[in-house]
């Protein structure tokens, strides 16, 4: 069993605490020294987390649903190909949440994410989530008119229950909820969209709308800062992840869900008297 080589405290975001994101750094001091061994420590975190999904999955008893939030470029598409790589795909399903399509506008802004939701054994994971109904149409509200909603004052403030409520629910359902928020700098966003465009293999994601949600940077720190304040809990905390150094971020996410999966005490239970005597048949009969 690993340790985090850091105290994953200092991300976590405690239930009622007011956020700012200013005041969190987006860079942090490296846990390893070099890249080679940030890679090394990266491939035992992933080979444990692969071991816990095993255990997870033989049990049958809980699920996981980890949920990815952060700026354009902030490295939620990278950091779930690195950290969760070295899980089985039959024990792995992701989703990457687009614009809600005509059908899933004509339902509440939850019932999309419902459907994806993991079945126990499984690790789930939210690349963008239900999250966005409450940070990217907060941030452009004319998107509202087309779920024939109203805004009124106490909009915002409803979603935040409703979702607290309805993870609440799947948390004591037996579904561990772990949510994590990419904190980027604008300088380091900057530094990436002008790297896509000089990259062949990139350049196909650059697009002039990354310009325009840049220049509502503000907006969007302040839409953060209020959700995460709203709806960062016991049961579902979110982490800020400190995402300016890709490699790090990768290990903090990775320390974070080992720890966390490990807290769930996952153990085959010992065999019953009755199940020992299937066994013994089994033996017999292949005999």
């Amino acid at each position: 069993m690993s340790k985090p080589k850091f105290k994953t405290e200092q991300f976590l975001v405690a239930e009622g605490s007011a956020v700012k994101l200013r005041k969190r750094p987006t860079l942090t001091s490296r846990i390893c020294p070099s890249d080679a061994e940030c890679e090394q420590l990266l491939e035992k975190h992933r080979a444990e987390i692969s071991q816990q999904q095993e255990l997870l999955y033989a049990i049958n008893r809980n699920a996981v649903l980890l949920v990815f939030q952060g700026m354009d470029t902030a490295g939620k598409d990278g950091a779930i190909k690195h950290v969760m790589s070295g899980i089985a795909p039959q024990g792995c399903v992701v989703h990457s949440f687009k614009p809600p399509s005509m059908e899933e506008l004509g339902h509440d802004f939850l019932w999309r994410a419902v459907l994806r939701l993991p079945p126990r054994g499984i690790v789930g994971i939210f690349n963008r989530s239900h999250y966005e109904e409450v940070i990217v149409v907060r941030v452009h509200p004319e998107m509202l008119a087309s779920q024939h909603i109203i805004r009124d004052k106490s909009l915002w403030r409803e979603r935040y229950r409703s979702i607290n409520d309805w993870e609440r629910h799947l948390h004591s359902s037996g579904t561990m909820i772990i949510k994590f928020f990419l904190h980027l700098s604008k300088d380091e966003q900057k530094k990436r969209l002008q790297e896509r465009l000089e990259a062949p293999t990139k350049i196909w994601k650059s697009s002039m709308s990354d310009v325009e949600e840049r220049n509502l940077w503000k907006r969007y720190v302040s839409a953060y800062e209020k959700c995460l304040t709203a709806t960062s809990t016991a049961n579902a905390p979110w982490y800020v992840v400190p995402a300016d150094d890709k490699e790090n971020a990768r290990l903090i996410i990775s320390g974070i869900i080992l720890e966390r999966l490990y807290g769930l005490k996952l153990k085959i239970p010992d065999p019953s008297a009755e199940r020992l005597r299937e066994l013994e048949e089994i033996r017999v009969a292949l005999r």
